[in-house]
């Protein structure tokens, strides 16, 4: 916890490679001082085929799911945060976006839990 997924279409890849792109969002998350860094956990999923607006438009949308018990402010300020640090990295790309939702502390379980 927290988990990172971000969407993209392929041929962003070409300007930054999925390994520059966890790296970088690593970081921003780490700087957010909201979660442990051992914690952080950032997949990037590369689209070929997709539609945006009823055409081909390049794109990347991070999906984020972090536990319960960040304020409104801290969730809205690391979904800004990272839309930033993509947009430096893809300064010509238009659709970059993010959604942070939460999991529910109450029924959240994991192996380490048993």
């Amino acid at each position: 916890m927290p988990h990172f997924v971000v969407d993209c279409s392929k041929a962003i890849l070409q300007v930054h490679d999925e390994e520059s792109i966890i790296t970088r969002l690593h970081e921003v998350v780490n700087a957010s001082g909201l979660f442990e860094e051992s914690d952080i956990k950032i997949r990037v999923h590369p689209f070929e085929t997709f539609a945006v607006g009823g055409g081909r438009e390049d794109f990347i949308h991070t999906f984020a799911w972090i536990m319960q018990g960040r304020s409104v402010e801290q969730r809205a300020a690391l979904s800004k945060a990272i839309v930033s640090a993509l947009s430096e990295m893809f300064p010509l790309l238009p659709r970059i976006a993010v959604n942070i939702a939460e999991f529910e502390r109450a029924t959240y379980f994991n192996r380490t839990m048993m």
